[in-house]
């Protein structure tokens, strides 16, 4: 061959080289941004969704897996249950920030917020409202009437069932109760049909969930203050695509029958948009002087 034609085929093979690596290389950063762009969009491990106990562990699976089962469906993302035995517990699980999503009081929201940054998504427009009930053939009819008696509360700091009753005792009968804490609301309504309490607190929406025939044993000596409802939160570490895609479920889940009849037993009767300005009048009521460190 001749030394133009051998230098010829030379300098199309560096030509031929060099197009096939710069190929190589595209195909490379093409790679890097779309498995990028995937771990930034998608979990590598499911979402954790914590539900504050306030039921016992079997009704709290029957009510929540539905629940999370059916946001799956809509959101196409993916969801652990999980549970703490106690609502203390539960508590400082929220406090460490373990969850990434979780239905929680609305003082458990103020409190993890400052933490760590939890939004509330949705709410019950339904308010919620403390409860403090006696068996029904009791001879409490006041409030004042429980001076040194037992009151069962499912936790010192179970916000509308525990702390405001506790506050509202103190502060506006002078009252001072012996308080029994029994881990769940359902436990307190018990412990109050069987004689085990001469009085117990809750809230509405968990003592419309009772059996009839509990609620026909109990009455309702007080009732407390309107408080905004439980939210579902995020941590801020969701993507907020993802936030908003589990907002858009939850409330979408309310338009259909099928949608409304799980939500109503958590209860959430009426789900809507929540946002932190929604509980922020809750700081002036100054409950920590009625909370325990547990």
């Amino acid at each position: 061959l001749s030394p133009c034609r051998s230098g010829g085929r030379t300098k199309m093979r560096r030509v031929r080289n060099r197009g096939i690596d710069m190929a190589k290389t595209i195909l490379m950063v093409l790679l890097i941004y779309f498995t990028g762009l995937a771990s930034a969009s998608w979990p590598a491990e499911p979402y954790t969704f914590g539900v504050i106990p306030q039921y016992g562990q079997r009704r709290y699976f029957e009510i929540w897996n539905p629940i999370v089962a059916e946001l799956q469906k809509q959101t196409g993302l993916s969801f652990t249950l999980v549970t703490a035995p106690t609502i203390p517990a539960f508590e400082k699980n929220l406090l460490k920030g373990d969850y990434d999503f979780a239905y929680m009081n609305p003082y458990q929201l103020l409190q993890s917020s400052k933490a760590h940054g939890y939004t509330p998504l949705v709410r019950d427009r339904i308010p919620l409202r403390g409860i403090l009930v006696v068996r029904k053939d009791s001879a409490v009819h006041h409030p004042r009437e429980l001076q040194g008696k037992v009151a069962a509360f499912p936790s010192p700091n179970a916000l509308a069932a525990s702390l405001i009753i506790r506050a509202d005792l103190s502060r506006r009968y002078g009252v001072s109760v012996a308080p029994l804490y029994v881990t769940s609301h359902d436990s307190v309504y018990l412990h109050v049909v069987k004689g085990l309490a001469d009085a117990g607190g809750g809230v509405e929406k968990t003592l419309e969930e009772q059996t009839q025939d509990i609620q026909d044993r109990l009455r309702i000596v007080y009732t407390t203050r309107d408080v905004p409802s439980h939210p579902v939160a995020v941590h801020p570490r969701v993507p907020r695509a993802h936030a908003d895609t589990t907002r858009r479920a939850l409330m979408k889940m309310a338009a259909t029958p099928e949608g409304r009849e799980l939500l109503s037993k958590i209860p959430m009767k009426q789900p809507l948009s929540a946002s932190l300005d929604d509980y922020a009048g809750l700081r002036e009521w100054k409950l920590e002087a009625f909370r325990v460190e547990e």
